[in-house]
């Protein structure tokens, strides 16, 4: 009785119930005689052969059948009850057929026919359609007949789909309303009722025989070109020599599955792992054997990874990588150092001439995080994990930690990068001189504000770098619209706005900056979802871009610019009080404010000589 209760169930049976009643209300059987019992067999044989030649629908392995088209040409031809009676001993059919299908979806699925069937069949006569005659002078009965089979059927059973609220039903919801492949192949399988209503007023048995061959020839074609292009798609999508995933499809998946976990906030992990001593491996056996190696494992890896529903590919060279659904890195981890372990005791041909007398390998285990600004970012975080177990001893699983002592090292190598950053940064030295100065006391202030926060020192260094470099794509914007004197016009500040995606490009040129490209990019967008580029809002803007903007927005609003009145500190900490939970995450305004008045206490002067020491 509980699940009877439970929406998704009560929709089914009030639809299941409705249908039957129609059907029964009907009395499709009341009516017969010799010659209907004919075409009646005729439709239901037509009707299962096109059952079985079902045509695919490329790229997701959707298929279509054209019963609907069938049903509905016995509508507009020999009436209601007449396809009622097809309806009805095809289902029966059907259900013997696919015996292992539940009973109540083939009760559901029948019901369902018997709505959009006999709902149509009324608008076609309200509409003045005639049955037994197809009237090409007089389209609109059956455009509307169409359309209501149509609509009902996408209603009926996204109604489903959404009261079952289950994470699998909204994708597969999802995925038939943004196919549109999917939606024009239906649609047309409907039209070619009209073509077979007209073939069968011409010759009942010959149309119908000719429209049933036409249809398996479609569906033998598509099926050959489908599997063409399904090979086509595995080789540009698929390792040769392992049969895995390659890196480029790889990336593609991890892009849509990170997509999916931020949007229904459920945890997702991706492991890097590479393969322990493999050029030592190869130096001894050759590349031949190597290569056996890589295939052997790469099967293994597969058959391991299915059994947890993970996604598997050949990152590059001995280089594997797994994505990880709806696992956090506590889970990932289990399962990889199982995993792990499961290969030290796999015998491999030659594998103990190798240091630990076995294979082994090195993996590292990032979770995606609702921060987390790119793939790029994620895999950098699994790849410094699994270097950190390499650089341990090997055979070993790490979870990435940006408090230990590899993101150390990682961010004093950003840290490299300062000088050539502010070398780019001098450039506004001769073309806008307030940009530059703004550049740098931003930089000054993030020093000082990242040691009030719990960061680590990998965070404390990318902020600092990334306050001093966020404006860089001024550099694009014309001198004329910087330094204006008075308010830009709009299509003005439409330019300005694009130093965000200006400086995203000019950081991207340089793989070890990277890190930055989250703060030069994402700097403007807004904790109440109303900034730019993108609109995001919330925690889905990355942590220290949130940080970023109090900072910026500070010192703009505190020193002489072209377009803008400047305030005092004491007016710029009520307006950042103000905007607190709409431009700027409330987390980070009281920290900010608290060493803004300790500077304050100190003087602005005081500052400002500081300021102009360090440039």
């Amino acid at each position: 009785m509980e699940r009877m209760k439970q929406p998704a169930n009560l929709y089914l049976l009030m639809v299941t119930l409705l249908g039957i009643v129609g059907f029964m209300i009907l009395e499709p059987f009341s009516r017969i005689n010799t010659t209907n019992w004919a075409i009646t067999l005729t439709l239901v044989g037509a009707i299962i052969l096109l059952n079985h030649y079902t045509i695919p629908i490329p790229p997701d392995g959707n298929s279509i059948s054209m019963d609907s088209a069938i049903y509905l040409a016995s509508m507009f031809l020999f009436g209601l009850n007449l396809t009622l009676q097809v309806l009805l001993i095809n289902s029966i059919i059907y259900a013997i057929f696919k015996w292992k299908i539940a009973w109540w979806k083939h009760l559901f699925n029948f019901s369902i026919y018997c709505i959009m069937t006999i709902l149509a069949y009324f608008l076609f006569i309200f509409c003045n359609g005639i049955v037994g005659d197809i009237n090409t002078r007089n389209l609109l009965p059956y455009i509307v007949s169409l359309t209501t089979y149509f609509i009902l059927n996408t209603i009926l059973i996204s109604l489903y789909f959404l009261l079952q609220q289950t994470e699998s039903s909204i994708t597969s919801l999802s995925g038939i309303v943004k196919d549109k492949t999917f939606l024009v192949s239906y649609l047309s399988t409907l039209l070619l009722s009209i073509v077979l209503g007209i073939l069968l007023q011409v010759n009942a048995i010959l149309g119908l025989i000719l429209f049933v061959c036409i249809a398996i020839l479609l569906s033998v074609a598509f099926n050959e070109h489908f599997r063409l292009f399904q090979e086509t798609l595995d080789k540009a999508n698929k390792d040769t020599l392992t049969g895995l995933n390659n890196h480029g499809y790889f990336k593609e998946i991890l892009q849509k599955e990170v997509t999916a976990a931020k949007e229904n906030d459920t945890p997702l992990s991706v492991a890097i792992l590479d393969i322990d001593d493999f050029k030592k491996y190869n130096d001894i056996y050759g590349h031949i054997q190597g290569d056996h190696l890589l295939q052997e494992f790469g099967a293994f890896l597969q058959t391991e990874a299915a059994k947890a529903h993970y996604i598997v590919a050949r990152y590059g060279g001995e280089e594997f990588a797994l994505v990880m659904p709806n696992t956090d890195r506590k889970t990932a981890y289990s399962f990889m150092n199982e995993l792990r372990k499961k290969a030290n005791d796999t015998y491999y041909s030659g594998v103990e001439r190798l240091p630990y007398g076995c294979f082994s390998f090195s993996c590292g285990i990032a979770e995606c995080e609702k921060e987390t600004y790119s793939i790029s970012e994620l895999l950098n975080r699994a790849d410094q994990a699994m270097y950190a177990g390499k650089n341990q001893g090997k055979n070993l699983v790490q979870i990435y930690n940006p408090h230990s002592e590899y993101s150390i090292q990682h961010s004093l190598f950003v840290e490299k990068e300062m000088e050539e950053a502010e070398y780019q940064l001098k450039i506004f030295l001769s073309k806008d001189v307030y940009t530059y100065r703004h550049s740098k006391r931003v930089y000054q202030y993030a020093v000082d504000f990242s040691r009030m926060l719990n960061l680590s020192l990998h965070e404390r260094k990318t902020l600092i770098l990334g306050a001093l470099v966020h404006d860089i794509g001024k550099i694009e914007i014309p001198r004329e619209i910087l330094t204006k004197k008075g308010k830009l016009e709009p299509h003005e500040w439409e330019m300005m706005k694009k130093h965000v995606t200006f400086g995203k490009e000019i950081i991207s040129t340089n793989k070890k900056l990277e890190d930055l490209i989250p703060l030069v990019e994402l700097h403007h967008e807004r904790y109440d979802g109303k900034g730019y580029p993108y609109g995001l809002a919330g925690k889905s803007i990355p942590k220290l871009a949130r940080i970023l903007c109090v900072i910026d927005s500070f010192d703009a609003m505190t020193t002489e610019r072209p377009y803008q009145k400047t305030k005092t500190f004491q007016e710029a900490i009520v307006e950042l009080r103000a905007c607190s939970g709409k431009q700027f995450d409330p987390q980070f305004i009281e920290p900010f404010i608290t060493m803004i008045k300790q500077l304050d206490d100190c003087g602005k002067e005081e500052l400002e000589k500081e300021l102009v020491a360090v440039e």
